[in-house]
């Protein structure tokens, strides 16, 4: 089964292929990302993995609160973008002439 998985609360220091190795034992991961700013390049602290594995609670039971780097990462199952309703589109409300 291919799964998507939120990994928070990571430690700046950690990168994709760290990200990778973490999850590796549990499964084939497709894609490991660390988020990072736009601007500066450094990590914001969660990412992204995708990972073929039969059972999505033993990954996440196995990886949630494990100590990386110093911290407590937290792992679920990632939300689909499509399916966050409401969370796109215009702001609403009405600009008025200054």
């Amino acid at each position: 089964m291919h799964i998507k998985l939120f990994v928070g609360n990571l430690s700046w220091n950690v990168d994709d292929v760290q990200l990778e190795q973490i999850f590796s034992e549990y499964g084939e991961v497709t894609s490991a990302r660390v988020v990072t700013d736009r601007d500066t390049g450094r990590s914001r602290g969660f990412g992204f993995v995708e990972i073929d594995a039969s059972d999505v609670a033993a990954v996440i039971s196995a990886t949630n609160g494990r100590d990386v780097d110093g911290r407590q990462i937290r792992v679920n199952e990632a939300e689909d973008k499509r399916d966050a309703g409401g969370r796109g589109g215009s702001r609403g409300g009405s600009r008025g002439r200054y």
